[in-house]
């Protein structure tokens, strides 16, 4: 016997769209099934009416042939024998007519009988339990709709305990009807193939002991074939058997799995999420735009496919392209008070579309696949193994280690402050040999702040002190009034990264280290927001300026920056230590990150020459000779590095160059 295909019982709670598509083949397979079932009935019932009508035929024939005697014929001669052999006649009429009449019977019961019995009772259930299924899908479905559409902030608990109580119920109730409804289609698969044989076999049997009398060799010819069919009718009766016990017993087991289920984000607080995926798919709500305020969600099937996030609806054969996953960002998004909703972004930084997904769980571990993705893990030999390693180097990354090895060092403009009191050569002090392990200069488990230092009212209020506070959060002109007074200033385009406490600021190393946690932290919590803002430094502070309102969010004295170096590799990537007094006395180490427009070694040359301004200020005649050094533009500007202003972003407000009063 070829193999049955059948519908997955375990499929029936995701009821995806490939679960789906398979259904429709059976439902057409159900559809075709009972036109030709009622086409059949017709002829069965129309032979069964000949062989009724054969046996009224017969009766009036036999009735008519004994009638003869009774006409009363002008010319009866010879009547005798005619009636006589008509007698006969009608005996053996007569003989025949119980025959057709047995037959009509037996093709009643066989033939047209079961027929009428698989069409109305398996036929029947099956359309049935189409309806009801349609019906419990639809209520599931206006019962996620009514799930999702429960606000993020202000809920009500009494109202989302309802919610998520009807989409359990429906849920359920869509679980039971999907697995009678498919394994009513299983067994409609053996059943049609029982109800096309059994009723031939009937109409056969009844035509042999029709004719067995007068035909024994026909009936000869048929015994074996009508035995050979009989014995296949009942070993597909056998496995019809089985495979019914089989579904019940997994019907059982799927219905008593636990209630969490059923239920939408269960495990908020503790989700067991993984983040190895680099394949993923489910339902998530799409955003789309109607109008230019109006905008609707549309529950859709998604699904990762060779680097691409590929859109089915329900009732397509395949899915559709909704956008190409290399080098794009993804990140978790506030949209119309929605929970759990990420945005994914294209390589060329414009904003592309907006998803919500049902769950925490759901949402981070969709974020987290995305994002493995965009590296192209999948193209490599084994991307699951590749991607359980890069999260493991991640997790890594942020455990303390013992020990350091030695990292190949390379010139950068850094300055250790106790070094440069005693070498007045203007060269960078070497590292030393020894390098400090990481419990050294960054305590384990240290918080990273992951946003700009201070807000700019938290700033002003600080250092104003009852001064009246500005209502448009601008900085006053005499706020920082070194700025006008600086023989250096110098601007940079920079983005926060983080910042974090440390335990030394005796060497570089820990400005290495500070990198290295911040960005493995932000790779593991899939951080890809940045604040940017300008760093101006000038020969007294460095100061952290908002450039869309020019106000100051941070500043610091140049004093107290104690270490600053560029990433030996990532020529971008820029750190300083700073060492601030605390309230209770003693004072606290702080290392913040940037990443910057231009290379990290402009930054650290401008603190450097700050840091040799504040030193040589005491004595006129070595500030005089520091300033000489460096070459001058024709507009009396002076030019750091030998090097051009960067206009990475064309903003001309951006000047890259130290400016100095003579």
């Amino acid at each position: 016997m070829p193999a049955v295909d059948k519908l997955l019982l375990e499929e029936a709670l995701q009821d995806s769209p490939q679960t789906r598509s398979l259904l429709s083949v059976f439902e057409e397979d159900a559809g075709t099934l009972t036109d030709y079932t009622n086409q059949l009935l017709q002829a069965m019932q129309r032979v069964y009416g000949a062989q009724n009508e054969m046996c009224l035929a017969t009766q009036q024939l036999s009735k008519q042939l004994l009638a003869y005697e009774k006409q009363n014929f002008a010319l009866g001669k010879g009547d005798e024998e005619v009636i006589s052999t008509l007698h006969y006649f009608s005996k053996v009429v007569d003989e025949l007519n119980v025959l057709h009449t047995e037959l009509a019977k037996q093709l009643a019961d066989t033939m047209v009988l079961p027929i009428i019995q698989f069409r109305e009772k398996d036929l029947t259930e099956v359309s049935t339990l189409k309806d009801l299924f349609g019906l419990a899908s639809t209520e599931h479905d206006l019962s996620m709709a009514k799930y999702s559409r429960l606000p993020k902030k202000k809920e009500n608990e009494k109202v989302k305990t309802e919610v998520v109580k009807e989409v359990a119920a429906a849920r359920r109730k869509q679980h039971l009807s999907s697995l009678q409804y498919y394994c009513a289609l299983n067994a409609l698969q053996y059943r049609k193939r029982v109800a096309m044989t059994e009723p031939m076999i009937g109409f056969a049997h009844g035509q042999i002991n029709f004719f067995k009398k007068g035909a024994e060799m026909f009936s000869h010819s048929m015994d074996s074939f009508l035995s050979s069919v009989a014995d296949m009718v009942q070993s597909i009766q056998v496995e019809l058997e089985a495979e019914a016990e089989q579904m019940r017993v997994s019907q059982q087991e799927l219905l008593s799995i636990d209630e969490s289920v059923y239920t939408p984000d269960f495990d908020v607080a503790t989700p067991q999420i993984n983040r190895n995926l680099i394949q993923k798919a489910g339902y998530l709500n799409l955003r789309n735009k109607t109008g230019l305020v109006t905008t609707t969600w549309e529950r859709l099937y998604f699904f990762i496919q060779g680097g691409n996030l590929m859109c089915q609806p329900r009732g397509a054969v395949a899915g559709g392209l909704i956008q190409d996953l290399d080098n794009c960002s993804v990140m978790a998004v506030d949209c119309e008070d929605r929970r759990y909703c990420f945005q994914i972004t294209t390589p060329n930084g414009k904003s592309g579309i907006i998803l919500q997904a049902e769950s925490r769980k759901e949402n981070e571990e969709w974020i987290c696949a995305i994002n493995n993705i965009s590296r192209q893990i999948y193209l490599t030999d084994d991307p699951e193994a590749f991607a359980i390693k890069l999260n493991q180097k991640a997790l890594q990354a942020v455990t303390p280690i013992t020990s350091l090895g030695k990292k190949q060092e390379s010139p950068c403009p850094s300055e250790n402050l106790k070094n440069s009191e005693m070498e007045n050569d203007k060269t960078v002090p070497k590292a030393t040999v020894s390098i400090p392990e990481a419990e050294q200069l960054i305590a384990p488990g240290t918080p990273i702040q992951f946003d700009i230092v201070l807000p700019a009212t938290e700033f002003l209020d600080q250092n104003r002190g009852s001064r009246r506070i500005n209502p448009f959060g601008e900085t006053e002109d005499d706020t920082f009034p070194e700025a006008e007074d600086s023989l250096l200033q110098q601007m940079f385009i920079v983005r926060f990264l983080g910042s974090m406490a440390v335990k030394t600021d005796s060497t570089t190393e820990v400005i290495y280290e500070a990198m290295r946690q911040v960005l493995a932290a932000r790779a593991i919590h899939n951080i890809f927001r940045m604040t940017e803002t300008h760093l101006m430094v000038t020969s007294q502070t460095l100061r952290l300026i908002d450039p869309q309102t020019q106000v100051t969010r941070a500043n610091f004295e140049l004093a107290s920056v104690t270490q600053f170096a560029a990433h030996q590799d990532n020529k971008r990537l820029v750190g300083f230590v700073v060492r601030m007094p605390e309230s209770v006395g003693g004072e606290s180490l702080s290392t913040y990150i940037f990443e910057s427009n231009s290379e990290g070694e402009k930054i650290c040359y401008a603190i450097n020459l700050g840091k040799e301004i504040i030193e040589v200020q005491k004595d006129p005649e070595a500030l005089a000779q520091l300033m000489q050094s460096i070459p001058l533009t024709n507009d009396g500007k002076y030019i750091l590095l030998n090097d051009q202003p960067d206009d990475s972003d064309g903003s001309p407000s951006e000047n890259r160059s130290a400016e100095s009063e003579a």
